[in-house]
């Protein structure tokens, strides 16, 4: 250690700070998530509304949200692979580029009618989804140990901006020209050439090679039976699900009860999601991942306790901010535990496991909404979330127990 005091608070802070190149990198992952989380929210708060305007059929008006979900998760091994062989910026900006088709294509299904079409829109922004997914886990290799959980947090705080940034957007493009839905989706080309030229400045590590130290890759069924890999997954896959299943029936519900604002309750519940970031990576370090994880489903669980209490303007705004928050806790200590489940020669199959079978449920949870809300109407919504929360919660909870056990 070159005489350096391990007893030296100083030198311990100094282990704990992260270098200017760390927080240079975290910074500008966290700028590419806010433009394509914005783009997000657009396409959340308008894919219903436009759907149910372009299809013939209106029981598959959020088909187009669903579909975005299934193209994520069919490219969410594609894209880990492209970017273990040309690295990762090269993966991000071709995120990026086809951000900026889906925008171009929405406007073109919005200005010919065509309902397909805009399908094929809210696909290509799964596509850009499917690369953006590992802007956290760039931030997580970039960064040291002690720094991880923060990174990770701050990366995912982007959201803060889309939160504000995608309903103004809506709600100001809403207010151009005969169709309230295609200059936002315009916005969205935009937003894609500001996420290309924030990319083209990052400096990012190579992609890991593996060391003698670490001996050979393990196979990846092995890494998938540990107990803290599979309880990342169902606390990730149980936060996703829930709020895609939720969030994609809310515009309609809403519409439904007679509350046309939905767009305020997205944004609010958007920021419930992304402002928790700002101090969930010190939560992490000081109670541990599992309690935080614990909580994550206990605020999921009193999202479903108000939404099943009534449908008044109070009680989609206060479920949804619960709802955000809840996701925020367990997405990113689902993201922390699954750090510690490989090697970094494993890292790439790993990751895109855990994101392809997370985005699996969400495609799962947005299929089942809107036919959910047609047959059987919000409250049906609200209590098939209930099984999948009890199946987190006693992941979490047997995972804690088992490394009580060990430390006893």
């Amino acid at each position: 250690m070159s005489g350096a005091d391990l007893n030296d608070p100083h030198y311990k802070d100094s282990l704990l700070t992260p270098s200017s190149q760390e927080k240079r990198t975290v910074l500008l992952l966290a700028a590419a998530q806010a433009l394509f989380q914005t783009s997000a929210v657009i396409v959340v708060t308008l894919s219903g509304l436009a759907g149910l305007q372009l299809a013939e059929d209106k029981s598959l008006s959020t088909l187009p949200v669903a579909m975005m979900m299934v193209a994520a998760a069919v490219l969410m091994i594609p894209a880990s692979l492209l970017m273990q062989r040309f690295g990762r910026r090269a993966g991000f900006l071709a995120g990026a580029m086809l951000g900026c088709l889906a925008g171009l294509t929405a406007a073109a299904s919005l200005w010919l009618h065509s309902f397909w079409l805009f399908v094929v829109s809210s696909m290509l922004v799964g596509g850009y989804q499917s690369f953006a997914q590992y802007y956290r886990f760039a931030a997580a290799d970039a960064a040291s140990v002690a720094f991880r959980s923060r990174a990770i947090a701050w990366v995912t705080a982007g959201g803060v901006v889309a939160a504000l940034a995608g309903t103004s957007i809506v709600k100001l493009a809403q207010g151009i020209g005969s169709d309230p839905f295609l200059y936002a989706y315009l916005a969205m080309v935009a937003l894609g050439l500001a996420a290309l030229l924030v990319i083209s400045r990052l400096q990012l590590p190579p992609p890991p090679v593996a060391t003698v130290e670490e001996g050979s890759a393990r196979p990846l069924r092995q890494i998938m039976r540990q107990p803290a890999f599979i309880t990342a997954l169902t606390g990730s896959a149980a936060g996703y699900g829930v709020m895609m299943l939720v969030m994609t029936a809310t515009p309609l519900a809403m519409l439904q009860c007679g509350q046309p604002d939905s767009a305020s309750v997205i944004q609010w519940h958007v920021l419930g999601m992304f402002v928790p970031s700002f101090f969930t990576g010190h939560l992490i370090a000081r109670f541990g991942v599992l309690n935080v994880m614990l909580a994550g489903i206990l605020l999921l669980a009193g999202h479903v306790a108000i939404a099943l209490s009534g449908d008044a303007y109070l009680h989609f705004l206060s479920g949804l901010i619960l709802l955000g928050m809840g996701w925020n806790f367990l997405f990113i200590g689902g993201t922390a535990l699954l750090t510690e489940t490989y090697r970094p020669s494993e890292r790439a199959r790993t990751q895109a496991t855990h994101d392809f079978l997370v985005f699996g449920v969400m495609s799962a949870g947005s299929f089942a909404a809107g036919s959910l809300l047609a047959r059987f109407g919000w409250q049906m919504v609200n209590w098939v979330a209930l099984p999948i929360l009890v199946f987190a919660l006693v992941a979490v909870l047997m995972l804690a127990w088992s490394r009580r056990k060990a430390i006893a």
